[in-house]
C-alpha cells in the first residue's frame, strides 16, 4: 500500500525492526556502563540520590534485555496457530519493562528516599559523584540522540512532528527508548542538584528528596508506557490519516466500484489487519467475484504493513464510505 495503515506512519516492518534493534542496543550498552558507575559512586559517596540512579539505569538495563527479546519473538511470521503473526508479542514484553521499570526503578528510588529522610547519613567524595553524573549524561545523550533520530525520520516521512509520533508509534520499542533516555537525562538534572545542596547545606533532606523525585519521574514514565502497551495489546485501531489512506488504496483497486466497509486493527510494530467490504465493478457471477475477492486480499497483503486481508462484498443498500478528512490527525 502505498502508506502503512497503522496507528502511527510507522515504515515497513523489516526497516522498522532494525532501526529498532540498533536503537534498543545502544541504549543497552550504554545504560549498563552508567549502571555500573552509578553503583560503584553511590557506594563510595552515600548520596541518596546517586543510588535512585544506580536503580533507574539498572532497571533501563534490564529494561532493554525484554525489549530486544519483544523484537525477536515478535519477527516470527504467522503460522496455522497464529494467521496473524506475533506481532502482539512486542507489547507483551514491552509491557514487561515498563513494569520492571516502576517496581525497580520506582520502587528503589522512592523506598530509598523516604528511608534517607527519616534516618538521614552524611554523603561524601563529591566530585566522584559529579564526575559520573557527567559521565552518564553523555553516555545517556547518546542513547537518546539515536532514539531521537528514528523517531523523527519516521515522523518526517509522515508529516507529523516528534512528540505525536512518540505517543502514537505502533512500535513500543522506540518509544520505551526515548522516554526512558528522556527520564535518565531529566533524573540526572535532579541528582545534581540533590547531591550539590548536599554538600552545600551539609543536609541530607535535598539529596532524599532528589532520590523521591527520581523515583516518582520514573513512576509517571512507567504508567504512560505501560497504557500505551495496554492500549495496542487490546486492539487499538488506526488514526484516521491512515484509515484515510488505506480506504483511497482500496477504492483505487481496479477491480473496485466502490468501498462500504473498512476496519484497520493494529496487530503489531507497523504491522495491521484490514478487513472490509466492496462492491465489485460489473455483476461477475459468483464464481468471478470469489476470484476477484480472492486475487484484492492478496495483492493487499503484499502491501506494506498488511499482515491478513479479509474482503467481502457489500449489501447493496449500503452507503459509500468517504474518507474522514481529519485536518489535524492523532496519529
Amino acid at each position: 500500500m502505498t502508506a502503512a495503515p497503522g496507528a502511527s506512519a510507522d515504515p515497513p516492518r523489516e526497516r522498522t525492526g532494525s532501526e529498532s534493534a540498533v536503537t534498543v542496543a545502544v541504549a543497552f550498552g550504554a545504560n549498563l556502563l552508567i549502571a555500573i558507575a552509578k553503583s560503584v559512586a553511590a557506594a563510595v559517596t552515600g548520596s541518596a540520590s546517586m543510588l535512585a540512579e544506580a536503580a533507574h539505569s539498572w532497571a533501563d538495563a534490564g529494561n532493554e534485555i525484554f525489549l530486544l527479546i519483544a523484537q525477536r519473538r515478535a519477527a516470527r511470521p504467522p503460522d496455522s496457530s497464529h494467521p496473524l503473526g506475533y506481532g502482539r508479542e512486542v507489547y507483551v514484553w514491552s509491557m514487561f519493562a515498563a513494569i520492571g521499570l516502576f517496581a525497580v526503578g520506582a520502587g528503589v528510588s522512592i523506598t530509598h528516599g523516604v528511608q534517607e529522610l527519616l534516618s538521614p547519613e552524611p554523603a561524601d567524595n563529591f566530585g566522584v559523584a559529579y564526575v559520573t553524573l557527567g559521565a552518564a549524561a553523555l553516555l545517556e545523550g547518546i542513547s537518546f540522540v539515536q532514539a531521537s533520530r528514528q523517531a523523527r525520520r519516521a515522523a518526517e516521512r509522515n508529516d507529523r512532528d516528534l512528540w505525536t509520533h512518540v505517543m502514537r508509534t505502533s512500535d513500543p520499542t522506540v518509544r520505551a527508548v526515548f522516554f526512558e533516555d528522556a527520564a535518565a537525562l531529566i533524573g540526572i538534572a535532579i541528582a545534581a542538584v540533590g547531591i550539590a545542596a548536599h554538600q552545600l547545606t551539609g543536609s541530607a533532606v535535598p539529596d532524599a528528596i532528589g532520590s523521591i523525585l527520581v523515583g516518582l519521574l520514573l513512576g509517571v514514565v512507567a504508567v504512560v508506557l505501560i497504557d500505551r502497551n495496554r492500549r495496542f495489546l487490546v486492539g487499538e485501531v488506526a488514526d484516521d490519516q491512515f484509515w484515510d489512506a488505506a480506504l483511497a488504496e482500496l477504492a483505487s483497486q481496479p477491480e473496485v466500484e466502490r468501498v462500504t466497509e473498512l476496519r484497520l486493527s493494529m496487530v503489531g510494530a507497523g504491522q495491521v489487519f484490514l478487513s472490509g467490504a466492496v462492491d465489485l465493478v460489473g455483476t461477475p457471477d459468483e464464481p468471478a467475484a470469489a476470484a476477484q475477492l480472492s486475487a484484492l486480499e492478496r495483492r493487499l497483503v503484499r502491501g506494506r504493513g498488511v499482515v491478513l486481508a479479509l474482503i467481502s462484498l457489500s449489501n447493496p443498500e449500503d452507503p459509500s464510505l468517504q474518507p474522514r478528512g481529519t485536518a489535524n490527525p492523532p496519529g
